[in-house]
């Protein structure tokens, strides 16, 4: 059994070889054999270890001589929208009734294995079962809206009222003509430097930020459905663009509060705990122990720690600041490497004048 403590350039290594996508945005490969630099999911042959250096950013790789690959493209932002993606999107969002086939995309000049793939890794599922997801939702939205269960089953493209009652079913478990009630939380993937998130949203604000990748994330969702007794459904909401817009200026280190309205269900006493965690100023950390202090709950250490690993929402709700009473790294549900990354993002973004009074223990 290995019990060697792996350092940061062999784990990256690692993930190079594994074509780890969890890793995109936390790296740079630069092949010296070669003058190229690559994200860490290219598809190209690997290199020999030595023949490999890391840098966090590919400006840093462009500085230091380094050319772009050409099969992995790493100037691009991983997960954007292709033009001719976006054009479809378009048509499909502007009559959900409109079925792209084979036939369809060929004729456009596309070739469907490309944009299978691309909604494949994009989206977790095929072009087909998006635009079967579209419909679907489009028609529950147009109930919602007032419509007719006859109208909204016909203005969405299908043809049989048996067919559409089954497949609505299915997704939401409720007949058509009970869903007009039904409370919605809307759904959506976000690209970051620290690879995909899902947010969640309802009319009040944001309910859930995630990675993708984070264990457990089925019930997670499950039980927020529970919790608020409402449908998950993949679709815009109004705080989606300005989400977005804050979490790209945070990871640029040009922001360092969130405005964008939040929505914590909860107990009285876990809202309380994470109005607290928002509270620890950004380029800090906290212990636990200093958390319940605050709290004027001494004595509540492991269940403010709890409450903390209870937080549904990443980063706008802080919980990478807190650590260990020993200065440490502590659980983190997207995975201790994100949360350091994300803390020592904050330093390098902090005054120095204000990270005297920090801990400064894991840096």
């Amino acid at each position: 059994m290995e019990t060697l403590t792996l350092t940061q350039d062999e784990v990256f290594y690692r993930a190079l070889i594994a074509k780890d996508i969890s890793y995109e945005g936390t790296f740079i490969a630069a092949v010296k054999t070669t003058g190229i630099f690559c994200r860490p999911t290219c598809t190209a042959r690997k290199p020999k270890r030595e023949n490999v250096e890391f840098f966090k950013t590919t400006k840093e790789a462009i500085l230091h001589g380094y050319r772009p690959c050409k099969v992995c493209s790493p100037l691009e932002k991983i997960g954007e929208t292709p033009a001719y993606i976006q054009e479809i999107l378009q048509e499909i969002s502007q009559n959900p009734s409109r079925k792209f086939k084979d036939w369809n995309l060929l004729q456009k000049g596309v070739e469907p294995s490309k944009i299978r793939r691309w909604f494949l890794r994009n989206h977790g599922m095929t072009f087909q079962a998006y635009q079967r997801m579209f419909r679907i939702n489009s028609a529950f939205k147009k109930i919602q809206g007032g419509d007719s269960v006859t109208a909204a089953a016909f203005d969405t493209g299908y043809e049989s009222l048996s067919g559409f009652s089954d497949s609505f079913k299915s997704i939401f478990g409720v007949a058509p003509s009970l869903s007009k009630d039904q409370r919605v939380i809307h759904l959506t993937r976000l690209q970051t430097p620290l690879g995909t998130m899902y947010a969640c949203a309802t009319e009040e604000g944001i309910c859930l930020l995630e990675f993708t990748d984070r264990r457990m994330l089925e019930t997670e969702f499950k039980a927020l459905s529970k919790l608020l007794n409402a449908t998950l459904v993949q679709g815009e909401n109004k705080y989606f663009q300005m989400l977005e817009e804050q979490l790209n200026e945070y990871f640029e280190g040009k922001r360092k509060e969130f405005t964008v309205p939040l929505f914590t269900p909860g107990t009285d006493f876990q809202k309380e705990v994470w109005q607290e965690l928002q509270r620890i100023p950004y380029g800090s950390t906290r212990s636990y122990k200093e958390q319940s202090i605050a709290l004027q709950k001494p004595g509540a250490v492991r269940a403010v720690a709890n409450a903390n690993g209870m937080n549904r929402i990443s980063i706008l709700i802080p919980c990478h600041r807190v650590i260990g009473e020993d200065g440490g790294l502590t659980g983190y549900g997207g995975g201790l490497w994100r949360k350091k990354w994300l803390l020592d993002l904050e330093r390098e973004n902090t005054p120095a004048e204000l990270k005297a009074g920090d801990q400064g223990k894991l840096f």
